[in-house]
């Protein structure tokens, strides 16, 4: 599986004549990446801009250096869990589309994204936790858990959105307990059905 490297992103920053420690926007989509490894932050730290959709990345990691990032685009990929995304904290907008991100990690995920005061965007249209789970309720959690959020899925949060997510959100914080153990269960049959296989 082909990784991030030095020469891929001199080949990607053509339009910086090849600099890469100024580069403010890198496009590494459809490059059949694995995962996001450390050369990315800390070679490109004054980038902006991230492009990764359409690969196999399972984990979203090695971004602490990348303090400026204000979007990343991860669409498309095979991430179960929001995380890895502290430092980054001009992040305002983070693509998430067809992921895997089921119940059992709905929570911590959201917890997670709660702590970056910038995220104004959020897409997660496609995960199982979003396809799975009533329209409303998925984004009344989201909202009520993401106070900062202004777009979700492309659609605009209302000031009354925000209230009825946040006098839904005990309700739907235990309906997300019983999903949630549901998912687990269903995913330690899976493993012990393989491993008898």
């Amino acid at each position: 599986m082909p990784h991030i490297t030095i020469a891929l992103l001199r080949k990607r920053a053509e339009h910086n004549e090849g600099m890469i420690s100024s580069l403010e926007e890198v496009s590494l989509h459809q490059e059949e990446l694995e995962s996001i490894n450390e050369v990315l932050g800390t070679n490109c730290r004054k980038l902006k801009i991230l492009y990764l959709q359409n690969n196999v990345i399972r984990k979203i990691q090695c971004l602490k250096y990348l303090r400026e990032l204000e979007y990343v685009n991860l669409a498309l990929n095979n991430i179960s869990k929001i995380e890895g995304l502290q430092n980054c904290e001009f992040l305002n907008k983070i693509d998430l589309t067809l992921n895997f991100i089921d119940f059992d990690e709905l929570e911590a995920s959201m917890k997670h994204l709660a702590r970056l005061e910038n995220l104004r965007d959020l897409y997660m249209m496609g995960n199982p936790s979003q396809a799975d789970w009533d329209a409303g309720k998925f984004n009344h959690y989201v909202i009520a858990m993401l106070p900062q959020l202004e777009r979700i899925d492309g659609v605009e949060i209302t000031r009354s959105m925000q209230i009825q997510a946040r006098q839904k959100l005990p309700a739907l914080s235990k309906e997300l307990e019983t999903l949630a153990e549901g998912v687990r269960t269903t995913k330690v049959a899976k493993a012990t059905e393989k491993k008898a296989a």
